[in-house]
Order: structure tokens, then sequence, then C-alpha cells
């Protein structure tokens, strides 16, 4: 069968691969549909490596993805050949001290899709275990299905945040991941978000599909000054911080309010100082996300119910066979591009 492989050289081909053989009695079989470019999928291929994650062989890429089922084990009950499907694409082993713990996502052992030496999913089809396995809503599509890996890292921001009722959210990055971000603390109970980028682009989108959402183009109007007029002075109770720059520390303390929260979600390349002691003096409450845990179902939930709409986000959608032109625009990082996907007929 055809999958995209990313080659050590950091060449992205389409190439012949074995396909997938029986299946275990807790497995599924999917024939893979939809697939969405993840920015660290652009990372391997600009780097061909992240931290100690390091493509030395040939690896399939994506993770983010929706099916349809095709087959199951004797032992899967809840699905069923036909259901539209997402899937988690971490495995972790159940029986680890983290997975015990409801920390599955930090399981020292867990398999993730497109993270070497593991194999991603954009190919035909894949065996995955039916526990990380999810129906899709009736009125959900199978590229909205794709969607809910990277909303379940918003709600997982959101769910470490520890939202009040009525709370000031400010969400630093307006990628895609900042973006889920600020919808899951729109739909966990904060009254208002302000969401703060250079990209003009993005900010628009923003404005014309979610208005809901204020926006602050930082090129243009310091956002400390936005938030201290938003709060009285008071400033933010939570700052998720989502677009990985190292600049995006430089005052970072001064937006939140004494007993405030910083999530931090998007990973900068290197270390950042931080103003430990402007920390302390507010007794800041600090957070830090690593993909998701028990998110997928609620994330599911949410969109289900219309309460959160990812569709403005999808930017283009290639088929198959133009999978590399799609990662050469991914790569580009065009600004008006939020979520790129391939679509497998």
């Amino acid at each position: 069968m055809k999958a995209v492989v990313l080659q050590p050289s950091r060449q992205v081909v389409i190439e012949d691969i074995p396909a997938p053989g029986a299946l275990a009695p807790d497995q599924v079989r999917i024939q893979i549909r939809n697939v969405g470019i993840c920015g660290s999928d652009v990372h391997y291929v600009n780097h061909g490596r992240i931290g100690p994650f390091v493509v030395e062989q040939p690896m399939l890429l994506g993770h983010e993805a929706a099916g349809v089922i095709t087959e199951v084990g004797s032992q899967v009950r809840q699905l069923q050949v036909g259901d539209r499907v997402c899937m988690e694409p971490g495995v972790p082993d159940l029986s680890s001290a983290a997975s015990r713990r409801g920390l599955y996502n930090l399981d020292p052992a867990v398999t993730f899709w497109a993270t070497p030496p593991v194999d991603g999913c954009l190919t035909e089809e894949v065996i995955h275990p039916a526990a990380f396995t999810y129906r899709l809503p009736e009125q959900l599509s199978l590229a909205e299905g794709a969607m809910v890996e990277p909303l379940s890292i918003g709600m997982q921001a959101a769910t470490k945040a520890r939202i009040q009722p009525g709370d000031l959210a400010v969400v630093i990055g307006a990628g895609t991941i900042g973006i889920m971000t600020a919808l899951a603390a729109l739909s966990g109970g904060c009254s208002q978000v302000i969401i703060a980028d250079l990209q003009e682009e993005k900010l628009a989108l923003i404005r014309q599909h979610y208005p809901a959402i204020r926006t602050v183009n930082i090129r243009q109007q310091p956002l400390l000054e936005v938030v201290q007029q938003v709060s009285a002075g008071w400033g933010a109770n939570i700052v998720l911080e989502a677009s990985g720059s190292p600049r995006a520390f430089d005052g970072i303390v001064d937006l939140l309010c004494p007993g405030g929260c910083l999530v931090l979600v998007g990973m900068p390349p290197e270390p950042v100082a931080m103003d430990i002691v402007g920390l302390q003096s507010k007794e800041i409450r600090i957070e830090s996300v690593f993909r998701y845990a028990n998110q997928f179902e609620r994330a599911l939930a949410l969109m289900a119910s219309g309460r959160i709409n990812v569709k403005p986000l999808i930017s283009r959608v290639y088929p198959f066979a133009q999978s590399v032109e799609a990662f050469a625009r991914a790569v580009e990082g065009i600004a008006g591009d939020v979520k790129i996907q391939i679509e497998l007929a």
C-alpha cells in the first residue's frame, strides 16, 4: 500500500510499504481518510529531529487522523465495521505507573505515531487499539474528526488551568494549538479570552469566525496595555503560552493577576529565562502540557454540540497523490494557513 514517508535526508516521498498483518483481539483495522499536517511533522521535515527524537531511518508521517473501520478484533464490542472514527496517536503501556495514575500521556513507554522510531499513519490503513479509537458523532465529518487531536491539546491546557467561571484568559500564539486552546478556554467557562499574535492573517480569521475571542496584534498594540484595560488593572487570571517563542516570556508575569496561573503549552527550542521573583511575589501557579490524557471524548462532545466549530481552521485539503505538495506548502508556513489536511479517497 502507499504511504507518505520522510527519509533521513529530510525528503518527503510517497512509497509502497507492506500492508499491516492480522488483528489482535483488542484491535481494529482502519482505512485512513483524513490526516492533518502537524507542526511536529513540519519540524521533522525541516530539521530531522525534535530534541532526542531523531529521524535515523525512513518514517511514516502523520498523527492527526480519522478514518473508517474495516475489521474488528474478536474482543472488540464498542466499535463495528463501518464506524467513522478518530484515533489517539499515543498508545501507552496500560500497566505502567503513569497509566494507573491516569497520566498515560506521561508513560515513558508510550508509542506515538510519527515520533522516531515509530511510524505515523499517513498511509492507506492502520491497525490500532480499540481502546484508543473513538466513534465520530454523525454530525461531524471525517475532516473534523482529524481535528480532534489538536483540539485535545487545547482541552488539556484548559483542564490544567483549572478555569473558574468568569475567568479572563490570555492566549499567546494564534497557530492551530493557540486557537484550539482559546476555544477550549471559552468552553471551559472563561468570560473573556484574548489571543495575541504577530500574524494579522490568522487574527483576521479569528475575528471572522470566532468573534467571542478578542484579538491583539502585538506589532500594533502592547498586549499588557490591552490586558490592563480589560481587567481594570488587575491582570489576567490565566495566561496560556502557545507560541513556543522564547520572546513570549518577556514580561509574561506582568500579564497575570496575583494568584493567577501560567500554562506552558508551546515548546521553546531552547531554555528561556523566567522572572522567578515576579512569579513568587504574585504566587503564580505554573502548569505545563505534554500532549493530553482523557480528552478525546470531551473534545468530541463539544464539537458535536456545536460549542466548538473547527471547520474554519481547515485551510486546505490536498488529495493523497499531492501529499508532497501539501508538505511543501506546510513547510512554507504561509501566514493565512492554519491546518492543512491530506485526504485519502
